[in-house]
């Protein structure tokens, strides 16, 4: 039996801008997603996905020779298996052809947060496959691959896209008041496939690049809370002109005290709050049950 593990992400700035290439600040979290392979004689693959709260949630059975499916409890998700089994194959031939098995994979998120269902699979089935993890994420679902920096991170990074391979640099991002941040999920989640499509009609100039790069830096460096907001209020309001969307604080939380930023795509997922310790009830009173503190989430 082979196993495999992937840490989940959250963009914490530079969404969107990333993918032009800025500097954008990353952390992995403490919750990922588990692979495991047991090989058999057979020339069937079984794949089993187990959510976090140990239920299973997919499963299909492949032929190993065009890895076409014989049976599965949802066909959607079975289609865009196939396209990254085969995208994997594109990059080594031999993956998958002499014995079939059985593929467990475990989340320990729930797959609805945005935390990386997709990204800590790609990371895994690299791993596995011993492919290039970010050849095989533009063979497939594409994006900046921030995320599949984060999948075997140790500590918060700055990411940065690059033509031919990342720039990824491990950061000192430990701040002193942590224990005033909260990530907050907004009981949706965002297609970030879609957001990344719309956003490539943007025309975004050099400037604007380097503005993001810029506030990804001055957040790293903050030494107080009260800076720390002042930075992601800037960050917000830049990216709220650049996609012509009114920020979740203003939408939604009018009334908090605190700083608000989007994180990822916006819209779903997750957003970070400051606050303090009656925090976490203002926004269950709003309906929002899931409230995590920095400590619980990042690794």
């Amino acid at each position: 039996m082979t196993k495999y593990y992937s840490h989940g992400k959250l963009l914490l700035t530079g969404e969107y801008m990333v993918l032009r290439g800025s500097d954008a600040l990353a952390v992995p979290t403490k919750m990922g997603q588990s692979l495991k392979f047991e090989s058999d004689d057979s020339k069937i693959l079984k794949w089993e996905s187990w959510d976090s709260k140990n239920q299973l949630w997919f499963y299909a059975t492949l032929n190993l020779k065009d890895f076409r499916i014989s049976n599965t409890n949802d066909s959607k998700i079975g289609i865009s298996l196939v396209q990254i089994l085969k995208a994997v194959r594109d990059l080594k031939s031999n993956f998958l052809r002499e014995k079939g098995g059985t593929v467990k994979t475990h989340m320990e998120f729930d797959r609805h947060w945005g935390l990386g269902t997709s990204s800590t699979l790609i990371s895994n089935l690299a791993s596995w496959s011993e492919v290039d993890p970010y050849k095989l994420l533009q063979n497939s679902f594409g994006g900046s691959g921030y995320d599949i920096a984060c999948a075997t991170a140790k500590s918060p990074l700055v990411f940065r896209k690059q033509p031919f391979e990342p720039h990824v640099e491990i950061c000192e991002f430990d701040p002193p008041f942590k224990s005033n941040l909260f990530f907050v999920y907004l009981n949706q989640k965002k297609n970030s496939r879609e957001a990344i499509e719309e956003f490539k009609k943007q025309n975004i100039g050099e400037d604007q690049i380097a503005y993001a790069s810029k506030l990804t830096r001055s957040i790293i460096k903050a030494h107080s809370l009260i800076e720390f907001e002042q930075i992601l209020n800037e960050h917000e309001d830049f990216i709220s002109k650049i996609l012509s969307v009114v920020p979740v604080k203003e939408k939604l939380f009018s009334d908090f005290q605190g700083s608000i930023k989007s994180l990822g795509a916006w819209g779903g997922d997750f957003v970070l709050a400051t606050g303090n310790k009656h925090t976490p009830e203002y926004f269950k009173n709003k309906g929002f049950k899931v409230v995590m503190t920095y400590q619980e989430v990042v690794l």
